[in-house]
């Protein structure tokens, strides 16, 4: 009883700190603020305390993508919370791709033209059950350590109060809602036509899509664009021979050697390509080799005077646009070709998250987010460098609708390690933000 009690003092001195800040900034930009949009920064500041209490009780279930029953729990805390909100949700299973599955949560406007908007989220985390960072920890200067704080439960609990912010102020009606929370972004689950459909359905369905990632976890920036994650595989064969016998014109080069001239000439022709990468993770050769995708692990057996007979490379590739990785994998190919004698490469693409193109519509939602957060008394809000964040679940979306925008989420640092910890005076900002963003997008139809 004690531990609850400590536990309820602390977090509504907590919340008081985070109501403190934000007021400041509110008051001030009262102005700026019809009084529709008063009333949204005051039912946030009203339940801030329950949000931060939500966020602490996510955090503290351990969802690691593969413990499944823990990431069905997060859906459950979830799930209570938007039916609460009026809202249809749904389990979606993940037997079809070997996850958990996914959380669905829907409300339909009763008027014929509301905007359509999606907001995607993830309940999984990269900390596995037996990881020893599993709990939620207040630290000094508005500052939170835990487990997938800030990638992403921080961004499922803002969706949620940014959405009962709306519903508390009566102004949830002119706009239509669906909310998918993926079960498997950290580690997706195969096949992507399987396990991302919940948001390509999503996007066909929406107008806009707003993302809930931290992004660069900059609150000065969101995401307009998201580069690519594409995987490849480079297989090299050569002539085994005597180590002596090496360059002969009848022996050749040899695998190692026709698989570094293939890397190099990657680099060497295409490294400069502004927002294009492509990286070799993994690199095994010898006379006997064996990979297992499974465990991203190889072995290989060789000796200094055998020319080496198997070569893999594993790595990946992002780009900004769908034309320049498509250029980008021609160009690779073109290298490939050109094998060293008696060598043989073949260069193949996998699936994997398309890129978020910085469209115009993009950059208009951009604008009227900007504009928000000034108007409440916050920073302007610039694009990010898609250089400085990975591939998210908005990508699946981004080419259906006329907006999309992501890393509007709980900013802070350090995420997919031991030492993430979330910048709680963000907490409320984007919440506000996220909110008043909706409210004028349902009202500029």
């Amino acid at each position: 009883m004690t531990q609850n009690i400590n536990r309820l003092l602390s977090g509504l001195l907590f919340a008081f700190c985070l109501f403190s800040a934000a007021l400041s900034f509110s008051t001030l930009a009262a102005e700026n603020l019809n009084p529709d949009e008063r009333a949204i920064v005051s039912a946030v500041q009203t339940q801030l305390s329950r949000h931060v209490t939500l966020l602490e009780d996510s955090v503290n279930i351990n969802s690691g993508t593969m413990n499944f029953s823990g990431v069905r729990k997060v859906g459950e805390l979830f799930k209570k919370q938007f039916t609460e909100l009026g809202f249809e949700v749904e389990w979606l299973s993940g037997d079809g791709f070997e996850r958990a599955g996914h959380l669905q949560a829907s409300k339909i406007s009763g008027e014929p033209n509301a905007p359509k908007i999606l907001m995607i989220g993830h309940l999984d985390t990269v900390f596995a059950v037996n990881d020893e960072f599993q709990q939620y920890k207040q630290l000094a200067d508005n500052k939170v350590s835990g487990p997938g704080i800030v990638d992403m439960k921080g961004g499922d609990v803002i969706i949620i109060a940014a959405l009962k912010a709306l519903k508390d102020t009566g102004l949830l009606d002119n706009v239509s809602i669906r909310v998918v929370m993926t079960g498997d972004e950290e580690r997706s689950g195969r096949p992507l036509s399987l396990s991302k459909k919940a948001i390509i359905d999503g996007g066909k369905w929406a107008d806009i899509a707003l993302g809930f990632e931290n992004g660069d976890s900059d609150i000065n920036t969101a995401m307009v664009a998201r580069r690519s994650s594409i995987g490849w595989e480079l297989t090299v064969t050569g002539k085994p021979a005597h180590s002596s016998q090496i360059f002969r014109e009848d022996i050749g080069y040899g695998a190692i050697f026709e698989a570094s001239r293939i890397l190099t000439q990657f680099q060497e022709q295409l490294s400069e390509r502004e927002n294009l990468t492509f990286n070799p993770g993994m690199f095994v050769g010898g006379t006997t080799i064996s990979h297992d995708p499974q465990t991203s692990s190889g072995t290989a057996f060789g000796k200094s005077n055998v020319i080496a007979k198997d070569a893999k490379v594993i790595g990946g590739i992002r780009a900004l646009s769908l034309a320049q990785l498509q250029q980008a994998q021609k160009d690779m190919q073109a290298i490939v070709a050109k094998s060293l004698p008696h060598t043989q490469a073949t260069l193949t693409f996998k699936d994997g998250y398309p890129p978020m193109s910085p469209h115009q519509g993009n950059q208009q939602l951009l604008a009227l987010y900007s504009q928000v957060s000034t108007d409440l008394g916050y920073n302007k809000v610039v694009a990010a460098n898609p250089r400085k964040a990975g591939a998210a679940d908005i990508s699946f979306a981004a080419n259906h609708v006329d907006m999309a925008l992501d890393g509007l989420g709980l900013m802070g640092c350090c995420g997919h390690t031991k030492d993430e910890v979330a910048d709680m005076s963000s907490f409320s900002k984007n919440i506000e933000k996220a909110a008043v963003l909706i409210y004028r997008l349902s009202n500029a139809n």
